[in-house]
């Protein structure tokens, strides 16, 4: 039976905005733990390197895991069990937070977390391509899913720091987590049963249909492995900013949500810029949230305002046009396989610099800042010769 062309258009921006709402519900439950991370590390008695070191570790496993996940999706076609179980897994470790006692505990969940984020994500970023081609633009369909992945991104944080000012209980702002998690869960449930094979929504016209993955796909993700290994997460600049006394704890979730609404806002807009420009708009993005770095380590809680600001552009970028730009890079049929690629290199990356600016930081500031800037502009190079590639084969 032939299905009307506007019709399978409707059912994929369907599609997009029920994956968008089970994320929003699942970054508001792991954003929401993210963003009190740091603190509550440093309460359970864990120091600035402990901290670093065990977030780029969770870092590392989840994008590592990513290698088996993405290829098992494409070689089994089993994207919706393998998204479940990622979700199930993700959403169980946040509200476990508040049994901790010690930080290895602690660390121990935060790894379990990204592990979840690990299985389900190059499946789900698959399928989302799938949707972007029929509706005519990855940007657009990567910004969207972000801006929605936001929203609970912004309002995770901010039930935390309503707990937190009201019963200044890390524990309790745990326990409230498991709101969220189990509504994400009823949803992806109940998204697998209303689309059971969306990866059907493409149809005939993928531009790419070799095996190989393009050779700019591999300058792509060095460049994308630089500005991931000088990208501070956010528990390090929570200790950092907790420690000096810049920000009140109770600040903390509250600036992190600020950080959420300009990365959701921004990757609708970066999203469409990357449909209209291609990939030369990461030149001057990543010129810009280059700067979070001496925002965010410098200065009164205004100038680690607008750090956050910055630092959330960053993060729009990360997740919006970085995706975006890899979709039409590789066939239809092996997209999982090559997020899961990407995303590994980009996490092992994400670790080796996370370690690099945890021992920085005991040592000097100014060192940290110095190179997480030069990582940033080291990337600029990389992403101009992806860039002009693209401008000869158009």
């Amino acid at each position: 039976m032939t299905v009307d062309p506007a019709q399978r258009k409707h059912r994929a921006l369907a599609f997009v905005l029920t994956i968008g709402a089970l994320s929003f519900f699942a970054d508001f439950t792991y954003e929401g733990s993210r963003s009190i991370l740091g603190p509550w590390l440093g309460v359970l008695g864990a120091s600035a390197l402990a901290i670093s070191a065990t977030t780029g570790a969770g870092e590392l496993v989840g994008y590592a895991l990513r290698l088996l996940s993405g290829p098992a999706a494409d070689r089994t076609g089993a994207y919706w069990p393998i998204i479940i179980v990622g979700y199930l897994v993700q959403m169980l470790s946040v509200p476990a937070m508040a049994l901790a006692h010690t930080w290895p505990q602690a660390a121990v969940l935060l790894i379990a977390e990204r592990v979840g984020k690990a299985l389900r994500n190059p499946p789900r970023d698959a399928l989302l391509a799938h949707a972007g081609h029929l509706l005519g633009g990855y940007g657009w369909v990567f910004g969207l899913h972000e801006a929605l992945d936001q929203s609970g991104a912004l309002l995770g944080p901010l039930l935390v720091a309503g707990v937190l000012a009201f019963q200044g209980n890390f524990r309790m702002a745990y326990a409230a987590l498991a709101v969220p998690a189990v509504i994400n869960l009823i949803l992806v449930l109940a998204a697998r049963l209303t689309y059971p094979r969306p990866q059907e929504l493409e149809g005939d016209g993928v531009a790419l249909t070799g095996r190989g993955l393009q050779s700019d796909f591999w300058t792509y993700l060095a460049g994308a492995a630089l500005v991931a290994a000088g990208f501070v997460d956010y528990p390090l600049i929570a200790f950092h900013w907790h420690r000096e006394g810049i920000v009140g704890v109770e600040w903390v979730p509250i600036l992190y949500a600020i950080a959420m609404a300009v990365s959701g806002t921004g990757s609708v807009v970066f999203g469409r810029l990357y449909d209209r420009h291609g990939i030369q708009v990461l030149i001057p993005l990543t010129l810009v949230s280059a700067l979070f770095a001496p925002l965010v380590f410098y200065g009164s809680f205004d100038v680690a305002l607008a750090g956050a600001a910055v630092w959330g552009l960053g993060m729009g970028v990360h997740e919006s046009v970085i995706p975006a730009a890899l979709a039409h890079r590789v066939s239809a049929t092996r997209r999982a396989s090559a997020y899961g690629i990407f995303t590994a290199g980009y996490g092992i990356a994400w670790f080796v610099g996370s370690v690099i600016i945890g021992a920085l930081y005991q040592w000097s500031i100014a060192a940290t800042v110095g190179f997480c800037v030069l990582c940033q502009l080291a990337a600029l190079p990389l992403f101009s010769r992806v860039a002009h590639g693209d401008r000869i084969r158009r």
